[in-house]
C-alpha cells in the first residue's frame, strides 16, 4: 500500500534554492482523548525547498474532527488547520528536526504531530452547552453570608463538637 505523505524528494533535496510547492491528501488514524480525525482525508498544502544538505517543509494543513462534547457527551466535531514548518534532514536530531531519505521525504510524522498538538483535548460543541439537563441539575452558588457545608462524615462526628476560643 503506498503510503499518501512520502513525497519525491530528488530534485527538491541537496540543490540550495530548489523549491517546489505540492498538495497531498489522504487518511491519517489518529486520536488525541476522546476527539479523533474522520476517515476525511487529511490535506498538506506544501512547499518544500531545498537549503544544501536540509530541506524545509512549510504550509498548511487541514482535517476534519469528531468527537464527544465534554459537557453533554453528544458528538461533536469541526475543522483543524494547522501551519507547519518543519526540517528534514539526513541525520534528524531527535524531537527538532525530521529524516530525509536520499530520494524521498515522509512528511506522515511532522503532518501527525502538528495535527496531534491541534486537536482539542476536551471539545465543546458549543459555548453555551448547558450539559445533559440543566434544569434537572440546577447550579447552587453559595455566598459567603451562607456558607455551604457539605455532610458530614460519619467517622469525624466527634470533630463537630470541638469548639475554639479567640485569645
Amino acid at each position: 500500500m503506498a503510503r499518501a505523505f512520502i513525497v519525491p524528494a530528488a530534485g527538491t533535496a541537496h540543490r540550495p534554492g530548489a523549491r517546489r510547492e505540492v498538495t497531498l491528501a489522504g487518511p491519517l488514524d489518529l486520536a488525541v482523548s476522546t476527539t479523533r480525525l474522520t476517515a476525511d482525508d487529511v490535506v498538506a498544502d506544501v512547499v518544500l525547498e531545498g537549503q544544501g544538505e536540509t530541506l524545509t517543509v512549510s504550509g498548511t494543513v487541514r482535517a476534519r474532527w469528531t468527537g464527544e462534547c465534554r459537557r453533554c457527551l453528544e458528538p461533536t466535531g469541526g475543522e483543524v488547520a494547522v501551519r507547519l514548518s518543519e526540517v528534514f534532514e539526513p541525520h534528524p536530531v531527535d524531537g527538532e528536526t525530521y529524516a530525509l531519505g536520499r530520494d524521498e521525504v515522509d512528511l506522515e510524522p511532522a503532518l501527525r504531530e502538528a495535527l496531534a498538538l491541534a486537536l482539542p483535548l476536551a471539545p465543546l460543541c458549543s459555548e453555551t452547552c448547558g450539559g445533559p439537563d440543566p434544569e434537572g441539575h440546577p447550579v447552587e452558588v453559595a455566598s459567603e453570608a451562607t456558607p455551604a457545608r457539605r455532610p458530614a462524615d460519619p467517622r469525624w462526628h466527634v470533630l463537630d463538637a470541638l469548639r475554639f476560643e479567640d485569645g
